[in-house]
């Protein structure tokens, strides 16, 4: 009998320890497929909010302020700032939206996209998708097997978002002008006993257009050396 109380004590303790180094190994695989399909979660929701508040809505002549001379030349090209804000804001509010519906299981405030993609039971759970746990042996074949492990995500703070231009030579007289809006989305995956938080980022073309300048004259040259004279 005493050696059952000096045994099994050694017995749990072990067990503990074995559980405490299986888990340290295997928990950093599953967030990182966590993390994966996370992200390509959330790039869906912001294509989706792009898409909803900007590229069915805006045109070139929304964002840009084109400001030309008597002649009809380009004197200037500025941004239109008060449309500008307003797709900023309706993103923002879009991309937070949608977070915050998944987080909570309310499918009613999501777009058809997401739910075509992901299943609608599993949505009203907020849980996007599940892991199965074979992918710990890092094998094709035993990838689908085991219990499945669900992944939830929980949106951290406020989505950010700011809007950054480009300007690259188009031909020999003309300027190439991108817009892009930049977001920023801190999340927390969550799966059973473990969360991990993570920045996700991206860069999206909301208007592109195209600025023609006076065509010279002359126009001599390669990728390595141009020369251009410009008629006065």
């Amino acid at each position: 009998m005493k050696k059952i109380f000096i045994i099994l004590p050694v017995i749990i303790i072990c067990t503990l320890l074995l559980l405490n180094s299986i888990s340290k190994k295997i928990t950093p695989i599953f967030l990182k497929y966590a993390e994966i399909e996370t992200k390509k979660f959330t790039n869906i929701v912001i294509n989706d909010a792009i898409s909803e508040t900007i590229t069915t809505k805006a045109k070139p002549e929304d964002v840009f302020d084109v400001i030309t001379n008597t002649e009809g030349e380009i004197k200037s090209v500025d941004f239109n700032t008060i449309n500008i804000n307003k797709y900023l804001t309706d993103t923002t509010r879009y991309i937070q939206k949608c977070l915050k519906s998944i987080e909570k299981g309310n499918i009613t405030e999501i777009k058809n996209n997401i739910i075509k993609i992901y299943d609608k039971k599993n949505l009203k759970k907020g849980i996007i998708t599940y892991i199965n746990s074979g992918v710990i042996f890092n094998n094709p074949i035993l990838a689908n097997l085991g219990p499945k492990i669900p992944i939830k995500v929980n949106l951290k703070g406020d989505v950010i978002s700011y809007i950054t231009a480009e300007v690259d030579d188009y031909g020999i007289n003309n300027s190439l002008i991108k817009v892009f809006i930049n977001l920023k989305v801190n999340e927390n995956i969550i799966i059973p006993f473990y969360n991990k938080n993570i920045d996700m980022e991206a860069k999206v073309p909301i208007a592109i257009k195209l600025i023609s300048g006076k065509i010279p004259e002359y126009y001599m040259g390669t990728k390595e050396s141009k020369q251009i004279i410009i008629p006065n």
